[in-house]
């Protein structure tokens, strides 16, 4: 190791995920002689050791906990790199560590602030990590940096600061409600609109400030042009309405110009807030209430707004305390976690994913992308087409131990998108066709189907059935035709206690070459999820 360079570390350091060390003694000698490396001046280097030393010591968590903490110096050096790309990507990991240790920079906070010259993707990053990172000591110098932001010429990063602030209000909520409504003094569109749908949130999230909010609302409405302001709008005085005044006032003036409204989103939010209105401010709302629901049942061209307004039509048909218990029926728990999962993560959730493209992409993202790369360069049979391809694999027919031979001039697969393909038929077809093919692939951890169904979607394969996860065994029936007229159906089964996924096709023309290009695309998107679930 010290004879190679910094590229050739980094190589042998990811090359040494392959080797599972036989007793804890070899571990720990693992551990102990690339030690070094955690601190080497290359930051390929310290990555690769870092991701190796979790993956070896999975069953030991104190041994993970101090190798991210020794791994901190680095990473906030790479943080401020002049490097733009090695920045954004340092930043991307340590949004994955505060994943499973909370508060893990928190004493170096400062080190997340903005710079003015860095780009507005850089600049995003931080404020995601200052969010993770306030606390009772920093909040106020946290808070005082995000405002500075929220008046800058980008309007993407001014919102973000904005929404960043909001998301702290979730724990310091005086602080930062008095910070919000500061802002709506400034009287800019874009800063208006992304407040007033802050105030949206914190209002469901957080009800012991929406007095606070009721009380800032008056005035946005003059200001504000873009759909998902308008809708956070109206939504705020359908739902707290009888705490502002001039509610219905306002509600009026959406509805006089609900003919030149262009959003069919807003106006469907205006049908719900004037109904829920309604209710608590009947003698306001009756008249408006009456011209909406006409104008959204005779005139309206949207479909969508049209069913929205019979169905409260017929509603309000069936009497007062019917349309109180759809619509002001008890709501549920905003602490369960409605906007995303905040729990603290285990590192073994994300330690495979570290020091990959899939920590700056996430996991979801990484796999679609890898999975649609081959359909927008058509499939090619090549043996250079695939960098997984090996030499030594061959797909055997079951019938008659036919190699499938592959040439340099064989055709491009082209999938066509929509098969319309029954159940019935597919069962059908199935059964009387021969195997043409089947191969084993490697598979860990549990079948998740919706991520396995969006990939195959991506590569247009569709999915006929599929078992429910847990099922034992598991099974799930694919189908998919070329440009050609060749079907394609497929068969995948995982035992219970089986780490190998096998895969059986069957096609209704005997298209060797068309098959292997099949076998090549599926088995990228199967591989591609395998390594996610893994």
């Amino acid at each position: 190791m010290p004879d190679l360079d910094q590229w050739g570390q980094s190589e042998v350091l990811t090359f040494l995920l392959r080797y599972k060390p036989r007793s804890e003694d070899e571990l720990f000698d693992i551990l102990n002689l690339l030690d070094a490396y955690l601190k080497s001046s290359s930051p390929s280097v310290v990555m690769a050791a870092t991701k190796l030393f979790l993956v070896l010591a999975r069953d030991y968590p104190d041994v993970q906990a101090d190798v991210l903490v020794r791994v901190k110096g680095p990473l906030l050096s790479a943080c401020t790199s002049e490097s733009r790309e090695l920045c954004f990507t340092a930043l991307c990991h340590v949004r994955q560590i505060l994943r499973s240790l909370p508060g893990h920079f928190s004493s170096h906070y400062k080190k997340f602030f903005c710079s003015y010259s860095e780009p507005h993707y850089i600049k995003c990053q931080k404020m995601e990590v200052l969010c993770e990172l306030v606390n009772d000591e920093n909040v106020q110098q946290v808070l005082e940096e995000l405002k500075g932001y929220c008046t800058d010429v980008s309007v993407e990063l001014a919102q973000g600061a904005i929404f960043a602030i909001a998301n702290i209000a979730r724990t310091y909520t005086e602080q930062c409600v008095g910070i919000l409504t500061e802002l709506l003094g400034l009287q800019q569109e874009h800063i208006t609109s992304a407040v007033v749908r802050a105030f949206r949130d914190l209002a469901w999230l957080c009800p012991q400030c929406t007095d606070a909010v009721c009380q800032a609302l008056p005035g946005c409405e003059d200001i504000i042009q873009d759909s998902e302001g308008k809708q956070a709008l109206v939504w705020l005085l359908g739902m707290n309405g009888e705490k502002i005044p001039n509610a219905p006032y306002v509600l009026e003036d959406f509805v006089d110009s609900v003919k030149s409204e262009t959003f069919p989103a807003v106006k469907m939010e205006l049908l719900t807030a004037l109904v829920r209105l309604f209710l608590a401010r009947p003698a306001e709302c009756q008249d408006m209430l009456g011209r909406l629901l006409y104008f959204c049942i005779e005139e309206e061209q949207d479909m969508a707004v049209r069913d929205r307004g019979l169905f409260y039509y017929r509603l309000l048909q069936s009497g007062v305390e019917e349309v109180k218990r759809v619509l002001c029926s008890p709501k549920s728990d905003p602490s369960l976690g409605l906007l995303g999962d905040q729990s603290k993560q285990p590192v073994n959730a994300w330690a495979s994913d570290f020091n990959t493209l899939a920590t700056v992409y996430g996991r979801e993202r990484w796999a679609l992308a890898t999975a649609q790369q081959p359909v927008e360069a058509s499939y090619s049979c090549s043996p250079c087409a695939d960098s997984r391809n090996r030499d030594t694999e061959s797909l055997v027919s079951e019938g008659n131990k036919e190699v499938l031979e592959v040439h340099p001039d064989t055709p491009l697969l082209s999938l066509i998108p929509d098969v319309s393909l029954t159940a019935e038929e597919f069962e059908k077809t199935w059964l009387s066709l021969d195997t043409s093919c089947q191969l084993s692939l490697p598979w860990g951890g549990p079948v998740h189907a919706d991520t396995i169904q969006t990939a195959l979607r991506v590569v247009h394969i569709q999915t006929i059935a599929m078992s429910k996860a847990g099922a034992q065994p598991w099974k799930a029936y694919l189908s998919a035709q070329d440009d050609s007229g060749c079907l394609f159906l497929t068969e995948l089964l995982l035992e219970a206690a089986d780490s190998e996924l096998q895969v059986s096709v069957k096609q209704n023309e005997a298209k060797p070459e068309a098959l292997q290009c099949f076998i090549s695309a599926l088995r990228t998107v199967l591989e591609a999820v395998a390594g996610l679930e893994s």
